[in-house]
């Protein structure tokens, strides 16, 4: 987290822990505040990198799972880096500022992430660097968040996953109730206390639950080179294209899409109890003779207690089954906010 903001936050009254705000006093109230009203959130658990150099375009476009052309001034989109056999080693969350792309990704992959595509740079005109100090990126929640934003902008975007550009942050659309703001240390504070006056602030958690509800996967370290796109839903949201050209593991993912059966799929999912579900963690059915029949891939501490849950399940396991934990915890299957056929 870049200095001078992280000793805002603090003023501000944050709890940060390894430079990511943990709360602003009370998690619970901030959790029902996210569901029920309109909330602001740092998003220092992500960071960012920045691809720059003639051959940006060229070089995503041979790596990434979706088609960086149709990224530009105005339009962001998610894709995913994958393995030789197709697995997801990130998710990406990708915008341009100017002629750079920004790679939007866990900051507790960043670095593995940054040396990894670094190795397919060789005689590319690119250049890779971490640019998580150089930007801060706010996310605004709730039913007020377009109109709370028109104080502070003129113009918003219009479409998800659409963005819009001023002097001074960059509007990212997510839905019509989520937005994320990107901005230099100098203009952050004064965003932050334009759009405070009439959103809570809210901790880290509370924005990764919202992913989590929006069913948005991200890769954490447990669960890198885990799940083929498609498992993870990224064919529904948009994040393959699946007429580009080649790119790893683009064999194993067109193969599944056009001539295989899609035997997993990332599921919402409710977990009662007090016990914290992790990334990575197997999950267990009748079915599956005691194999692991899936994976929770994003959990996160729900308004009304438990934890809300992505994972990725067997399919047949999902609709004929009991899943559970490996404790014996059993899953509560919710609706996704989008079809999966």
């Amino acid at each position: 987290m870049n200095p001078d903001w992280q000793e805002f936050l603090i003023e501000h009254h944050a709890t940060i822990a390894d430079g990511v705000v943990q709360h602003f006093g009370d998690l619970d109230a901030e959790l029902n505040a996210t569901a029920q009203h309109t909330v602001l959130c740092d998003l220092s658990q992500f960071g960012s990198l920045r691809v720059s150099g003639e051959d940006a375009q060229s070089f995503l476009q041979n790596l990434l799972s979706n088609d960086i052309r149709n990224v530009d001034a105005t339009h962001a989109q998610i894709s995913s880096f994958n393995t030789a056999k197709g697995r997801m080693l990130a998710v990406f969350l990708i915008w341009r500022e100017g002629e750079d792309y920004l790679l939007q990704l866990p900051a507790t992959i960043l670095e593995t992430m940054r040396k990894k595509l670094s190795m397919y740079v060789l005689r590319a005109k690119v250049r890779i660097v971490d640019a998580s100090n150089e930007r801060i990126t706010l996310g605004i929640s709730g039913d007020q968040a377009t109109e709370i934003l028109r104080n502070v902008s003129d113009y918003l975007p219009i479409e998800n996953f659409t963005c819009l550009a001023t002097e001074q942050w960059q509007i990212l659309k997510i839905n019509d109730t989520r937005y994320q703001l990107i901005t230099t240390p100098q203009h952050a504070g004064k965003l932050w206390a334009a759009i405070s006056k009439d959103a809570q602030a809210v901790g880290s958690v509370c924005w990764d639950w919202l992913n989590i509800r929006s069913g948005i996967p991200i890769v954490v370290p447990k669960t890198q080179e885990e799940f083929v796109p498609q498992m993870a839903n990224l064919d529904v949201l948009g994040g393959i294209n699946f007429k580009k050209g080649c790119y790893p593991g683009q064999e194993i993912v067109a193969r599944m899409h056009y001539l295989g059966k899609l035997k997993r799929r990332m599921y919402l999912s409710h977990l009662a109890g007090s016990d914290a579900p992790q990334a990575g963690d197997e999950l267990f059915s009748a079915d599956m003779e005691g194999q692991a029949s899936g994976m929770i891939a994003n959990a996160a501490p729900a308004p009304k207690g438990g934890y809300d849950i992505l994972a990725v399940i067997q399919t047949a396991s999902a609709e004929s089954a009991t899943v559970r934990t490996a404790n014996g915890a059993v899953l509560e299957l919710l609706s996704l906010p989008y079809s999966l056929t």
